[in-house]
């Protein structure tokens, strides 16, 4: 337990640490993630909470807030945002290898920042669930409220860009890509996330539980 603990400890600073960097950086007026534009402070924040990687790590830094208070939290919220916070942090770290990184030619704080929130907080999340659980925690009704945030994201996104022509990835820029090569790439991610989910709830049950772990509910 005690392990655990310092797990999540470390987890919450970095992944605070990461957000209050890059919050900092954007009341400076640098560069926004993966975007170069200088706009007004109020604009550049709008911005900033529309990033699914920024909720994915605010996500994470709550459910790591929780674990260290008691690292066999348990609760029917508590597991969506749990399921939440770990898929939604992997795929910001797999989109952002993948799909990001060759775009983005980041230095000084601004890569550092970058760094902290697409490759070490994952890092942090998965290696901190895959070790510590608690387990097991995930059933199927987890994992359909826990779509409901990606979903929903998608939609805000998509309706925001149109509002203020701005999308926060190149791979759902519908001014640059049109609306159906955007929605496949949407739905390319979409699958992305029900194997993830798919693959976690698999693990959930074939590793061992953790202590006072319950059988997920249905």
């Amino acid at each position: 337990m005690n392990r655990a603990r310092a797990w999540h400890v470390l987890t919450l600073v970095v992944a605070v640490a990461a957000l209050v960097l890059q919050t900092v950086l954007v009341f400076q007026g640098g560069r926004l993630l993966d975007d170069a534009e200088i706009l007004p402070l109020g604009e550049r924040l709008l911005r900033l909470v529309s990033y699914f990687t920024i909720q994915s790590n605010i996500a994470v830094a709550i459910v790591a807030a929780v674990l260290v208070a008691n690292p066999a939290a348990d609760g029917r919220g508590f597991r969506v945002l749990r399921l939440d916070a770990l898929i939604g942090i992997t795929v910001t770290g797999l989109v952002a290898w993948f799909l990001l990184r060759p775009l983005m030619n980041l230095t000084g704080v601004d890569a550092v920042t970058d760094t902290l929130l697409h490759i070490v907080v994952p890092l942090l999340a998965f290696f901190g669930w895959l070790f510590f659980g608690p387990r097991p925690r995930i059933g199927m009704s987890t994992i359909g409220l826990a779509l409901i945030w990606p979903v929903l994201w998608l939609g805000y996104t998509l309706v925001m860009g149109e509002i203020h022509g701005w999308y926060p990835y190149p791979f759902i820029d519908v001014s640059e890509l049109g609306y159906p090569r955007t929605l496949l790439n949407a739905a390319g991610v979409t699958v992305l996330f029900l194997a993830l989910f798919a693959l976690a709830a698999l693990v959930d049950r074939k590793l061992p539980a953790t202590p006072k772990g319950e059988p997920p509910r249905s």
